[in-house]
């Protein structure tokens, strides 16, 4: 099929390369000429591993290519909407502004029988609102909705070989169209066993944010039981091996810690209270308020951590903060729990240095304020206090008797429960997790 994907950056720059992958032809558009032309030269403008090989493929066979002129994409059957849903500046709700932008601009150059594909995570009532719009200025068009579930750091598998596909349409003959074009578009998958739901809009909008929601909510719980097991002597990571042994719970999302950020979790289950506001419906989800609450404690609990390593002050004391971007496996520093504790420490009168195999470029664009080392050895020189808040292999797999022999005190607060804690007290380190004794 000849594609378009609207949007370029990390959802819609992975869509297109995997969408040409599979055989189509994929004109990708964005309004950012620097985006454009690194995507053009086949780099990624981002980390994501096994991007930049996908990209040099697809460029390589001829079927993906970007430009910043929305009138190329006026031979294409099918539109991917790929942009940002940011939150709301000063407020919970999620900005439309880049969602409504892209209809608009699409919609001069939608041929017969074109389909509209949100794949966006939008507030629940959007797709419907949007199908509305489109029916009076482009009747011969129609709107779905197929959210994306990527990982960051596993996007690339996750397009080409995902665990399901939710297709939200219209009823009739257009919702029927629309779902024969989706399934020729991911054959590939389907032929493969992916199951897929068709739905309609209300509810494969909901699917996205319902699910974010509920992975909070988990990773939260157990953050919650870490603050219990501080209290009581218990032993958190130990806890949720045991209580992940129920089927009906799992294993999955039970990792206590520094806590979650990125560019979905956070903004998504504030906008999601903010629509169930709007609709009426807002006590249904008020629990979100203390999820997203704990998740925000556990920052400012691992600084209290620190201070008490530190013989309860932080002034002048050197810190390493290993990790800055809020997952490994990718370069991406927006609500990064890394880096505000990083900031807390260093306003609190510490002298902090991070480091990040991949993101300190976006972390110093972030927060300048403070100093970043990308060799790992030379952060840890002279530290005080190592605070492992991103869980990059290196880090796992950190020698404690090297490391011990160029910090300046061994004492290490293990933010992500990664570390062995008895090699590294064997070691002679001054060892702390997150919920455990």
């Amino acid at each position: 099929m000849r594609i378009s994907v609207i949007g370029c950056g990390y959802l819609g720059a992975v869509h297109a390369a995997a969408m040409a992958k599979l055989g189509h032809d994929v004109i990708g558009v964005d309004s950012d000429l620097r985006k454009i032309e690194e995507l053009q030269a086949g780099r990624a403008p981002f980390f994501e591993p096994g991007l930049p090989e996908l990209l040099e493929e697809a460029q390589a066979s001829g079927r993906l290519s970007f430009t910043s002129e929305m009138s190329a994409v006026s031979t294409a059957a099918l539109h991917f909407v790929c942009v940002g849903t940011p939150q709301r500046r000063g407020e919970n709700a999620a900005d439309l502004t880049y969602v409504n932008a892209a209809f608009s601009d699409l919609t001069p150059y939608l041929s017969e029988g074109a389909i509209v594909v949100g794949k966006s995570t939008v507030p629940v009532g959007t797709a419907g609102r949007l199908a509305a719009s489109l029916a009076e200025a482009a009747p011969h068009a129609t709107v779905a909705w197929n959210p994306e579930f990527l990982r960051e750091g596993h996007a690339v598998s996750d397009t080409l070989n995902p665990d399901r596909f939710v297709y939200g349409v219209p009823a009739g003959h257009q919702g029927l169209a629309a779902v024969s074009a989706l399934d020729e578009v991911y054959s590939a998958s389907l032929a493969g066993g992916t199951p897929r739901v068709v739905v309609d809009y209300a509810t494969a909008e909901l699917v996205k944010t319902a699910a974010n929601s509920f992975l909070a909510t988990k990773i939260s719980f157990i953050n919650a039981m870490a603050e219990l097991c501080e209290a009581s002597g218990a032993d958190v990571t130990l806890l949720a091996d045991a209580i992940g042994m129920d089927e009906r719970i799992g294993r999955k999302f039970l990792n206590a810690g520094v806590g979650f950020g990125g560019g979905c979790l956070p903004k998504d289950i504030r906008a999601f209270m903010a629509r169930a506001g709007e609709l009426g419906a807002d006590q249904a989800l008020t629990f979100l308020r203390e999820v997203d609450a704990i998740n925000m404690r556990r920052r400012s609990r691992v600084v209290e951590l620190t201070r008490a390593l530190l013989d309860g002050t932080l002034i002048g004391k050197r810190i390493t903060v290993l990790g800055a971007a809020f997952k490994p496996e990718s370069d991406d520093v927006r609500d990064s729990p890394a880096l505000s504790v990083a900031a807390q420490l260093q306003l609190q009168g510490a002298t902090v240095t991070v480091t990040d195999p991949q993101a300190l470029k976006n972390a110093a664009q972030r927060f300048p304020e403070l100093v970043f080392e990308q060799d790992t050895e030379l952060a840890l020189t002279n530290a005080e206090a190592v605070l492992l808040l991103t869980e990059w292999r290196e880090y796992r797999d950190l020698d404690p008797i090297a490391v011990g022999g160029v910090v300046k005190e061994k004492v290490i607060l293990d933010g992500r429960n990664i570390l062995q804690p008895t090699i590294w007290r064997e070691a002679g380190w001054t060892y702390k997790g997150i919920g455990r004794p």
